[in-house]
């Protein structure tokens, strides 16, 4: 049996650990001792360490027996995070989604014989499989997608509530989006070009610009026009927007100002969501349209944002543990979805977690 090695035991850790505890050893830490004994509790054959990824001693020493790990951690914690385990040559799969270009690790993963897949989560994730795979069968000609996490009922004043943590969400609220606009880089505000759009399953949300598309501006550079955009209820833009103006993000003040919003913006125990994800490739033969929507599941209790990313990881896990995908490097999404097995793979395992994405080819 394989050995696991899984960092981060939050929201969606705790679902990608009953996952992976089913067919793996799994060894689970998490700076938070409350969280992993409160995994502990519900897993009693999995082991636990208290770590401080900072620590780069302990965990170099912590991942020492591990097959594969995987890395769910804040972002801003990733990318060292990521650096340590590619020079301790352990295979990983990785949904920090750190703010640094992850790629930038490729040679070093390649140096030292490791296979690394990074932001395999829903999104960014499992847009960069789909593009990939039709990217290796169309001329595609454009490319975006809306990607959302809300509450089933909104609540003023922020009409939100965060399934991830909160300090990851106002990153994604300050960093420049950037897209592709006619074969050239655009970098705009985030929160900007609000749009209020009508979405299957939900209804009226409001859409506006983040920096969701990634390494696909580098490796589907050749595709013209890209973008993504983020979903929540009308009128929360409008108050980040305000948030930001006042300075409440700035660097020196954002651990504060998340700290004090996740107070407001923690779920309740059980609480309904859903997330929701549309996708759209043109390409100069037909247009490919994916739609994904998950909600709470009251069977185990786990959110919809905590099963569509963590599955998704979870997924990818088994993509390596299976030899499915061995390339050594590192790979974004994009990369491995081209591969049909990897693909077919992927849809087969969200579907067998009832995850179900739509697909409508014109």
């Amino acid at each position: 049996m394989k050995k696991i090695f899984q960092i981060g035991a939050g929201l969606v850790g705790k679902t990608m650990a009953h996952d992976l505890s089913k067919n793996f050893e799994l060894f689970l830490a998490d700076s938070n001792l409350n969280l992993l004994q409160d995994i502990k509790s519900e897993l009693s054959h999995i082991h636990i360490k208290r770590l401080d990824v900072t620590d780069t001693k302990s965990l170099r020493k912590w991942i020492k027996d591990a097959d594969i790990v995987l890395l769910a951690v804040p972002g801003f914690l990733g990318f060292n995070a990521l650096k340590t385990i590619i020079e301790c040559g352990k295979d990983v799969v990785d949904i920090s989604f750190s703010p640094e270009n992850t790629l930038e690790l490729n040679d070093l993963a390649i140096s030292n014989n490791v296979c690394a897949v990074v932001d395999a989560g829903v999104a960014p994730g499992i847009p960069n499989f789909v593009l990939g795979y039709w990217n290796s069968q169309v001329e595609v000609e454009a490319f975006d997608y809306l990607v959302g996490g809300l509450p089933q009922n909104s609540s003023p004043p922020y009409n939100y509530k965060a399934p991830f943590s909160p300090i990851d969400v106002i990153e994604e609220y300050t960093r420049p989006a950037r897209m592709m606009i006619n074969s050239k880089i655009v970098t705009k505000p985030a929160l900007s070009e609000i749009e209020i759009l009508d979405i299957l399953d939900v209804g009226k949300l409001e859409a506006f610009n983040t920096d969701g598309l990634r390494s696909l501006l580098s490796t589907m550079s050749h595709i013209p026009n890209m973008k993504e955009k983020t979903l929540r209820y009308p009128g929360h833009a409008q108050l980040m927007q305000s948030l930001f103006d006042q300075g409440l993000f700035h660097k020196d003040r954002i651990k504060e100002t998340s700290n004090n919003l996740f107070k407001d913006w923690k779920l309740d125990k059980n609480e309904k969501e859903f997330t929701v994800l549309d996708i759209n490739i043109f390409s100069t033969a037909k247009n490919i349209h994916y739609h994904l929507y998950d909600e709470f599941n009251d069977n185990t209790q786990f959110s919809s944002m905590a099963r569509t990313t963590g599955y998704t990881a979870t997924a990818t896990i088994n993509m390596l543990a299976n030899d499915l995908w061995d390339k050594k490097g590192v790979h974004p999404p994009e990369n491995v979805g081209k591969n049909k097995e990897c693909i077919n793979f992927l849809f087969k395992y969200l579907d067998s977690k009832n995850i179900s994405i739509q697909k409508k080819i014109i």
